[in-house]
Formats: C-alpha cells, sequence, structure tokens
C-alpha cells in the first residue's frame, strides 16, 4: 500500500490519487487546435493555405496553397501565430489552413 494522499473528485464521482488527479486536470487545459480537415495542429508545424486569404493591415493577399512555416499556437483552439514574409505577427484561423 503507497502512503499517497487520495481525493475525492466531484466531476467523476471517484476516488482518486492527488497525481492522477493534477494529471487529469493539467490535460482538461491543455487545448486541442485542428486544421480545416481534422488533423491535429501542434508547435512547429507546417500549413498550406486553403482559401485566398487578404490581410487586414498590409495591404497584400495570400494565395491558395500557400506555405506558411513553423506555426506556434495560441490560447485559442481556432487561431494559429505564424511569421510571413513581409508580414509581422500574422494571425491565422485554423479552419483556412491545412497541415503539410
Amino acid at each position: 500500500m503507497s502512503d499517497e494522499d487520495y481525493v475525492y473528485d466531484e466531476d467523476t464521482g471517484e476516488w482518486m490519487s492527488t497525481s492522477d488527479l493534477a494529471a487529469r486536470r493539467a490535460a482538461a487545459d491543455r487545448i486541442e487546435v485542428r486544421d480545416a480537415v481534422g488533423n491535429l495542429l501542434s508547435d512547429g508545424d507546417q500549413v498550406t493555405l486553403i482559401k485566398d486569404l487578404d490581410v487586414k493591415g498590409a495591404g497584400q493577399t495570400l494565395k491558395r496553397g500557400t506555405l506558411i512555416k513553423s506555426i506556434r499556437l495560441t490560447g485559442d483552439a481556432q487561431e494559429i501565430d505564424c511569421r510571413f514574409d513581409g508580414i509581422k505577427g500574422l494571425v491565422l484561423r485554423a479552419e483556412f489552413a491545412r497541415k503539410r
């Protein structure tokens, strides 16, 4: 028998160890970002645009098929932070990107 503390989790109605409860809560806090076809995205992935996008403030259009390298995930489930030549602080919606 281990000396680990057990607590009652009101969400599941079960007794569980404190380490299991902490791991479950950490996993629940993590946000999954999925692209237009449902692939799971992570930091550093490359994505391809599936639609022509007008970039506000830059006066330019990113064409369909443009490759965006090294994306970063934000705290939002639908936003991707990335960098493109000539455009700083570009934030894309995940619904307009497909994982490469």
